[in-house]
């Protein structure tokens, strides 16, 4: 079995973790230890036994928080779609949900340092959902995406609490910065933009670069592009153009 595959099953286990009823086998005496023990060999594959150990002991710790950030982002959605008609259909059927839920556990892996597993983890994500999310990406609970197809969001976004994306949201880097006397892309500078608490961003809106703040409580409309900072409570939206009525 490759890397993918073993790591396509990890998420399937850890899914049946977080939601039992949805994902879970009847009889399954699988376990938190179980999956980590498993997973931390293929950690050890890339960093060595010693860290993989301590990467292993830290994700443990961190795992009640993580189902604690899940049931937010499904209380999200339940309150912030008139078309829910439970938490439970949200669980088994919300792209979004399931895409946050990855994230959630890959973004841990991607704050200890395990290389390679967590980007997996993302596609693996990305291809089931069409939602891109960099596992870099910073979020606060109670997040929602509506719909969700198209939505990107980069390593070094920052998305506070109670943010609603909608789908064909990209919230990315204005251009690659290099250094100037090799022309190799300079990594691990801040590149995608900050989203405030209390944010809602409409389908198709373009965010881009790592000094855009869109401040809390805005509104940012469909099809918008913006490239600079917005103050708190604003309502940024394009104008439409008139309609044009014909006779037939």
């Amino acid at each position: 079995m490759t890397l993918p595959e073993r790591i396509r099953t990890v998420i399937k286990r850890f899914l049946a973790l977080l939601h039992p009823c949805a994902y879970g086998e009847l009889g399954s005496k699988d376990s938190l230890g179980k999956i980590v023990e498993d997973l931390e060999k293929d950690i050890a594959f890339l960093i060595g036994a010693e860290k993989a150990k301590a990467a292993k002991t830290e994700f443990v710790k961190s795992f009640a928080n993580i189902r604690r950030l899940v049931e937010t982002d499904i209380d999200a959605a339940y309150e912030g779609d008139p078309a829910a008609t439970s938490r439970m259909e949200i669980v088994m059927a919300y792209p979004g949900l399931l895409a946050v839920t990855i994230h959630r556990i890959a973004h841990e892996l991607y704050l200890l340092k395990v290389p390679i597993i967590p980007r997996i983890m993302s596609e693996l994500a990305h291809s089931k959902t069409g939602i891109d999310i960099h596992p870099g990406a910073a979020i606060g609970e109670h997040f929602f995406i509506d719909h969700g197809t198209g939505v990107v969001i980069g390593e070094t976004c920052v998305i506070g609490k109670n943010v609603k994306l909608y789908q064909g949201v990209t919230l990315g880097a204005k251009s690659f910065v290099k250094d100037p006397e090799t022309g190799a892309l300079i990594k691990g500078i801040k590149r995608h933009p900050n989203v405030e608490d209390n944010v809602v961003i409409y389908s198709g809106a373009t965010i881009l670069g790592g000094e855009t703040t869109i401040g809390k409580g805005s509104e940012i409309g469909g099809n918008v592009w913006l490239m600079e900072s917005v103050p708190p409570n604003s309502r940024v939206y394009n104008k439409p153009p008139a309609p044009e009525i014909r006779s037939i």
